[in-house]
């Protein structure tokens, strides 16, 4: 274990000792402070010591050639009264290595929702498209939230929607939120949380009339697609969500009580849709298929229709309703039954709204009903 006197001029001249791999020269000024030099002409700074439990330890300091003998010396000075102060500058390091990449954390992040989270292939498309060409290659501690916040800036200046940005950060969230629940180093703070966001008005608002929903299921039951005419009458009629639709099967429905089992919606849980007569009678028109379980399947599969856009597109062609969404039919439920007198409350109800709030939107379209009730009261006071 050769000593010596590191400085520049000792450094720039030490070499390997003749017949050896390497030569450690050990400073006599700062304790630990080592130059490695190796028989192949390579030279490194290191800092030895022992950490709490007497183990013996090194610290790479940096190579001769990628720094100053004078920043190294000052690191090394540093490095020892971290070490005599009790700390261990390689256990920070190894620390540091120990985070993973947000790659690492996203597959683990689409693992879970591929089992528990119906929309896997949007979430999968969001991350694969927009997250990990960003962040993919970066460690979760140096994730920070004003990166974050210029990265989101970024995408609406290429043009993207609010509502697309805002689902980018949700899902990019979404993934430290899980490796923090499964105690992933460095996913302990959401970057996401603390970004500005813009209020967002997304709620698009398109209900049928009584004559535009006539329109539609003639149209419907001229398709070339036997199973539309059923799924858009019984969406009609329910305000389901279409998937909620295309995975029902026959066990869930009870003619005798007029009741529609959804066992798991969009919120996480399951509830009840009643079946009125116009409802059954749609019921009882289904066609039948040997074996299988499902409501309305797919006449050449007999399994759940992936898709029923290319059906879809055709009827409101044909109907002139163009740009109308499938989603809508569920808008139209709910402004057919508000405006029938019923109670917002009983709506919510029906469609399985988690909230009051999600129901308010359509309380607007009670005009009709509370008209009539001022021009009823109106009468009352004009008798009196």
């Amino acid at each position: 274990m050769p000593k010596a006197k590191l400085d520049h001029a000792f450094v720039f001249a030490a070499q390997c000792e003749p017949g050896k791999k390497k030569t450690d020269w050990y400073d006599t000024t700062v304790t630990g402070f080592v130059l490695e030099c190796r028989c192949s002409g390579g030279r490194t700074y290191y800092l030895r010591y022992e950490d709490a439990a007497g183990r013996q330890k090194q610290h790479k300091i940096g190579r001769y050639d990628d720094i100053t003998f004078s920043a190294a010396q000052k690191a090394a000075q540093r490095l020892r009264s971290e070490v005599v102060l009790g700390g261990d500058p390689g256990a920070k390091k190894a620390l540091a290595r120990s985070i993973p990449l947000y790659r690492e954390l996203a597959e683990m992040h689409l693992a879970d929702a591929k089992l528990h989270q119906r929309s896997y292939t949007t979430t999968e498309m969001y991350v694969r498209r927009h997250i990990l060409p960003k962040w993919g290659r970066t460690r979760l501690t140096e994730v920070d939230t004003r990166a974050v916040a210029q990265w989101l800036s970024d995408k609406r200046a290429e043009g993207l929607a609010p509502a697309t940005v805002e689902k980018i950060r949700v899902i990019f969230g979404r993934s430290f939120e899980l490796g923090s629940r499964w105690g992933v180093p460095g996913s302990d703070k959401n970057p996401t949380r603390g970004v500005p966001r813009k209020p967002l008005n997304n709620a698009r608002e398109r209900f049928l009339s009584a004559e535009e929903a006539g329109r539609l299921r003639e149209a419907v039951a001229a398709s070339k697609n036997k199973q539309l005419k059923h799924i858009v009458g019984l969406l009609l009629l329910t305000g389901a969500r279409v998937r909620e639709l295309l995975d029902a099967k026959w066990e869930h429905v009870d003619v005798e009580r007029r009741i529609w089992l959804i066992p798991t919606s969009k919120t996480g849980k399951s509830r009840h849709v009643p079946l009125s007569t116009d409802a059954l009678e749609v019921v009882d028109a289904l066609p039948r298929f040997k074996d299988c379980p499902w409501l309305v399947p797919n006449p050449d599969t007999l399994k759940p229709f992936v898709s029923v856009k290319h059906g879809w597109q055709g009827a409101i062609k044909a109907a002139r309703l163009r740009g109308l969404r499938i989603h809508d039919l569920r808008h139209s439920a709910a402004s057919f039954m508000v405006n029938s007198g019923v109670d917002l409350f009983a709506v919510g109800k029906v469609l399985g709204h988690a909230s009051y709030q999600s129901t308010q939107r359509y309380s607007h379209l009670a005009n009709d009903t509370l008209l009539a009730a001022v021009e009823a009261g109106a009468a009352k006071q004009k008798v009196a």
